[in-house]
């Protein structure tokens, strides 16, 4: 076998690094459309509605925050119903703004004693019997 000259190891050596320029090449490309896709409004919308989904805190926040805001709508409604006098009205709202903030504020509470309340209606203790001599 006749010795490569340094012409042939030359040519070898060029043709390698166009082979590897081309797969780096490709890489940057599909990196860049990874990129360029991620970057999109909607995709960083989706991405951080995941990411907000995901959250507990913001979980608990928002629960607390619709059922107070419920609470004080169907206080309103009971107590004022759909009657037109202007000074109901006021007060209903006035009622409506007292109850949504109670419940805001003591929402961990209420949450707790309803919690206890379903554990014991779905979780009953065995009453213990006194022992007899």
């Amino acid at each position: 076998m006749a010795k490569q000259s340094a012409s042939d190891s030359l040519k070898e050596s060029i043709r390698l690094l166009e082979i590897r320029q081309e797969e780096e090449g490709r890489e940057l490309k599909e990196q860049f459309r990874a990129t360029y896709e991620s970057l999109k409004p909607i995709n960083l919308l989706k991405i951080s509605l995941k990411e907000l989904a995901g959250s507990a805190e913001i979980k608990n926040t928002l629960f607390e925050t619709v059922v107070s805001i419920l609470t004080g709508y169907l206080t309103k409604k009971m107590m004022v119903g759909s009657k037109s006098n202007p000074l109901l009205k006021i007060l209903g709202a006035l009622l409506q703004f007292g109850v949504t903030s109670l419940v805001a504020k003591n929402a961990e509470s209420i949450r707790n004693f309803i919690s206890d309340l379903i554990d014991r209606l779905f979780h009953p203790e065995a009453e213990e019997v006194p022992e007899t001599k």
